[in-house]
């Protein structure tokens, strides 16, 4: 990557952000923190509604009723079951982000859970508010872009490889759940496309000149996941964690009803009830909660049951995820801003590249360390090319 054109000391450019991939085309990530404030009282209210009609409409009282009987031992261990959820996703984050600080990087995958749980579209608001972040820490957008996106699809590999297991499990029979071609061959089906899609797409545009960076910087998210994947080591037990405890917090609202669902059933329901989350409402209130649902129904569950085991599956998926995104935002936050004003008083403004070396020779931690592994990262991708 040349950066030798612009006489403004790599060091000065690190320590105020303006990184060389936004040069080479790459816009840095947008994020408004107004407006998510505003999906927040919006998820509230919708959720207040939600409640208002299960004891207003008497054929919703019914499941009204099944909520209020549920033994609050599962409900304890939801919650848990849920923290464990989070925590995982801390711990595959840190794999693709490790050169971010520690208590930093925990602090980011948290905010991106947050987010990801407020804003419509899920995953992607989530990936957009923690570039916003790295990008004012200072790192380069390429390196945002190509390790989310690494990240996203890792993740998406460990959803697609549960769906065609479970699939595969009621296919031959595995619980006393439809196994016909619509409920287990479909999913497979589905799965196998997936996967090979994903696959053949770098290879497809391999040879071929793709102008818009980001789209690069995104295909090479797929090779950034796939030597993850090569070069195993504990925290991938985090992708496996982050959806499996995710899945058992539905299992065990379902099981405080007093019904249980075969594992498999309850899988394909709850990865195909997802999808509903793409449709673009606040915290995916409403639309999540009849995608779920109504897929529970499909592999077998009695309505009732099912639509009260995911009324309270998704307040917990909601607000523990939440909270714990605000309360990290707001660390990060000041942690920014604290570097940001202790860079503004030991860093007058230099008057000649010597001078700008000596003021820019101890930045804050957190910004030297994501700027020098940005640039580390760019040099090595210049020597590959």
């Amino acid at each position: 990557m040349n950066v030798t054109s612009n006489p403004t000391p790599p060091a000065r450019r690190d320590a105020v952000g303006a990184d060389p991939s936004a040069r080479a085309g790459v816009p840095p990530p947008v994020f408004d923190e107004h407006r998510l404030r505003r999906r927040l009282i919006g998820a509230a209210l919708l959720a207040a509604v939600m409640v208002s009609l299960l004891v207003a409409v008497p054929p919703l009282r019914s499941v009204a009723t099944a909520i209020e009987h549920m033994s609050p031992g599962w409900l304890a261990l939801a919650l848990l079951l849920e923290l464990a959820s989070g925590l995982s996703f801390v711990v595959i984050f840190r794999r693709f982000f490790d050169r971010v600080p520690a208590s930093a990087a925990r602090e980011l995958a948290w905010t991106e859970m947050g987010t990801g749980a407020l804003l419509p579209g899920g995953g992607v608001g989530a990936y957009a508010a923690g570039g916003w972040l790295l990008h004012r820490a200072g790192m380069s957008s390429r390196q945002i872009v190509e390790r989310s996106s690494g990240l996203f699809f890792l993740t998406s590999a460990i959803n697609v490889a549960a769906m065609a297991g479970a699939g595969v499990l009621l296919t031959f029979g595995v619980g006393h759940a439809p196994n016909d071609l619509p409920h287990a061959v479909v999913p497979i089906i589905g799965a196998v496309l997936a996967t090979a899609v994903v696959l053949v797409l770098p290879g497809l545009c391999a040879g071929r000149r793709i102008r818009k960076q980001w789209l690069r910087d995104l295909l090479a998210g797929i090779s950034t996941a796939e030597r993850v994947l090569a070069r195993p080591n504990w925290r991938l037990l985090g992708a496996i964690g982050y959806l499996g405890f995710d899945i058992a917090v539905l299992w065990v609202t379902f099981a405080a009803t007093g019904h249980q669902l075969p594992v498999a059933a309850l899988t394909l329901a709850y990865l195909i009830g997802y999808l509903a989350n793409l449709i673009p409402i606040p915290g995916g209130v409403g639309v999540l909660e009849g995608g779920l649902a109504g897929m529970l129904i499909i592999y077998g569950a009695p309505a009732t049951q099912a639509a009260a085991a995911v009324l309270v599956y998704h307040a917990i998926a909601f607000w523990i995820p939440s909270l714990g995104g605000l309360f990290a935002y707001s660390r990060l936050r000041c942690r920014l801003r604290d570097a940001s004003a202790a860079e503004a008083r030991t860093m007058p403004e230099p008057t000649s590249p010597q001078t700008a070396a000596l003021t820019l020779s101890e930045p804050c931690t957190l910004r030297r360390r994501l700027s020098a592994g940005s640039r580390a990262a760019s040099r090595r991708t210049a020597v590959s090319r």
